[in-house]
């Protein structure tokens, strides 16, 4: 699978165990998703060491390894072009969000240190991706997710159905299809503005232990 088109919007559901030391920068941990053979989305949020999608594909058996280009609105994609070099490699590091090709069922673990920084995204207008970070336990769900970023959908990619579920706002102030996310769930949604997400006045508390030691 050398060359990947993508589809829109995404997310994998996921489960988290976190182990703490002194402070924020030594706190050790990981970020577990299952990913089913076929197309998966998974997020970055510990510090690995990965610095180039093609070290993420390595680790996983996979041959590409995509990310969504907001300034194109499409999908760039780095692959093993056969040659064990990989073509079109690009950078990734707190917070990535990628898809990538699973050949056989599988779970990712993105363990290690947290980052000194929680991740923020620069968002331009229109479809963007980005992951719930590490201190924002209180987005729970799709909703929270999208009124913090004044968007009226939000997106994620199901492995089961290979396809993407939306939640979006009705018009009612309800938000149809609404599912469950946590901290580093991976999503996609659409910004009306250019914005840095979240800022300072998004929902949720800053870092603490005990935010991830409850987790």
């Amino acid at each position: 699978m050398k060359k990947l088109i993508l589809p829109l919007l995404l997310f994998l559901g996921i489960t988290m165990l976190m182990a703490v030391e002194s402070a924020p920068s030594a706190v050790v941990g990981y970020v577990k998703y299952q990913c089913l053979e076929g197309l998966n989305v998974i997020a970055l949020p510990m510090n690995q060491g990965y610095t180039q999608a093609s070290q993420v594909g390595i680790a996983m058996a996979s041959d590409a390894v995509s990310r969504f280009d907001a300034t194109l609105q499409d999908w760039v994609t780095a692959y093993d072009d056969g040659t064990g070099s990989w073509a079109d490699d690009f950078t990734v590091g707190n917070g990535s969000v990628l898809m990538f090709y699973a050949y056989s069922p599988t779970d990712f673990y993105s363990i290690g240190s947290m980052y000194s920084n929680n991740a923020s995204y620069s968002l331009l207008e229109g479809l963007n991706t980005a992951m719930v970070p590490l201190d924002r336990s209180t987005f729970t769900d799709a909703s929270l997710v999208g009124i913090s970023l004044g968007s009226d959908a939000v997106s994620r990619f199901d492995a089961g159905l290979q396809d993407w579920v939306t939640a979006y706002d009705d018009g009612t102030g309800s938000w149809a299809d609404n599912f469950t996310v946590g901290i580093g769930s991976p999503f996609m949604a659409y910004s009306y503005t250019a914005q840095t997400w979240p800022s300072t006045r998004a929902n949720g508390p800053a870092f603490n232990h005990n935010s991830i030691r409850n987790k």
